[in-house]
């Protein structure tokens, strides 16, 4: 498949939070989305707060259907209550290379 859309995005979690975040982008459920074509989570080698994901997707439009779901909506209010400020977005489009889980 294609990736002709993606962000990566930097989230900070509340001080002793950064685990629970992880913990819950690693079910998410955009992992089983056929249009989800990559979906990595990172944590900050200096700060275990603060938490990275990178995502690809086949289409913007695949993404927009895939937020507007019960299921995207509710893994976004689980993060809400664990994050501290504004999560910063970049946008970027996956071209290639290698991803170790």
């Amino acid at each position: 498949m294609t990736i002709n859309h993606g962000f990566h995005a930097t989230m900070t979690a509340r001080p002793g939070q950064g685990g629970a975040v992880i913990e819950l982008l690693l079910g998410a459920p955009s992992l089983a989305e056929d249009d989800c074509v990559v979906f990595l989570v990172g944590r900050s080698a200096g700060d275990p707060d603060v938490v990275h994901v990178t995502e690809g997707w086949t289409s913007a439009d695949a993404h927009s259907r895939f937020f507007a779901t019960v299921a995207a909506r509710e893994l976004v209010a689980g993060l809400q209550p664990l994050l501290a400020g504004e999560s910063q977005y970049t946008d970027e489009v996956p071209v290639g290379g290698k991803a170790a889980i």
